[in-house]
C-alpha cells in the first residue's frame, strides 16, 4: 500500500531540520550504495558529527511515533536510522529496489520505505519519487513536511533534479506484521472504526471492529 502522510512536520519542524542539517555536509552518495546501484545512483548523502545524527534521529523518531496514521499504516518493530539525501545539478536515483535485509546494531528486514520531504515543490524541478506498480508509474512530489510510505519491495526512482535541491530523509521499517495485504486489512478496519467513533461516537458496530482488529493484530503480529 503506497500512501502519502498529510504534515508529518509542522513548518517550525521543517525549518529546524533544515537549519541543523545546514551544520553537516554532504558526500557522493555512491558511496554507501550497494554493487548494483552505483551506476545508477547520482544524490549526495548527508554527514554530521555524532550529535547532530542523534538530534536528527530523535526528532525525527518522535514525529513518526506520534503520528497515528504512520502506526496505523506501519506497526513498526524496528527501524533504521535516518538518511538525509539531496539531490541537485541532475542529481537523483535511478530504478533500484532497496535491500531486503539492512543492518544497523542488528539485522533489520525491510518491509516498509519511506520519505519525509523537507523541499518545497516549487524550489525545485524534476526530482518525483516514482514507482512502477504493475506496469503502472505513479510519481510524487509531495509537500514540505508531507510524507510517504511505500512496500519496500517496490521498484522506484527519484527522477533528476533538473534545477534547484531536493532533500529529504528517509528511514526502512520492519513491521510487527510483515504481510502487506494483511497490513492493508489492518489499516481499512482501523479507518472504518475511527470513522464510527467521529460520527457516531461508541456504538456497538465501533466495539466489533475493534475487537476483530485487536484478534487480527493479535494472531499476525511477530513480536
Amino acid at each position: 500500500m503506497i500512501r502519502p502522510i498529510k504534515n508529518l512536520l509542522t513548518p517550525q519542524q521543517v525549518n529546524a531540520l533544515r537549519q541543523l542539517i545546514s551544520q553537516g555536509q554532504f558526500e557522493d552518495g555512491k558511496n554507501t550504495a550497494g554493487w548494483h546501484a552505483k551506476g545508477v545512483k547520482t544524490n549526495l548523502q548527508w554527514t554530521a558529527n555524532e550529535q547532530l545524527t542523534d538530534e536528527l534521529n530523535q526528532a525525527v523518531t518522535l514525529a513518526l511515533s506520534a503520528n497515528p496514521e504512520f502506526t496505523a499504516l506501519t506497526y513498526p518493530k524496528k527501524m533504521m536510522p535516518f538518511i538525509v539525501s539531496k539531490s541537485t545539478d541532475q542529481g537523483g536515483y535511478g530504478d533500484h529496489i532497496d535491500d531486503a535485509i539492512m543492518h544497523h546494531e542488528e539485522l533489520i528486514r525491510t518491509d516498509i520505505s519511506c520519505t519525509i520531504f523537507l523541499s518545497d515543490p516549487k524550489d525545485y524541478e524534476g526530482g518525483e519519487l516514482t514507482m512502477t506498480l504493475g506496469g503502472i508509474e505513479m510519481a510524487y512530489k509531495l509537500e514540505a513536511g508531507d510524507a510517504i510510505v511505500y512496500p519496500s519491495t517496490t521498484l522506484h526512482r527519484v527522477n533528476p533534479v533538473t534545477s534547484g535541491e531536493r532533500v529529504a530523509v528517509l528511514t526502512w521499517i520492519e513491521s510487527l506484521v510483515s504481510s502487506l495485504e494483511k497490513r492493508e486489512i489492518l489499516y481499512d478496519l482501523d479507518t472504518a472504526r475511527k470513522t464510527i467513533m467521529q460520527q457516531h461516537g461508541k456504538t456497538p458496530e465501533f466495539d466489533l471492529i475493534t475487537k476483530s482488529h485487536a484478534n487480527l493484530l493479535r494472531r499476525w503480529a511477530i513480536t
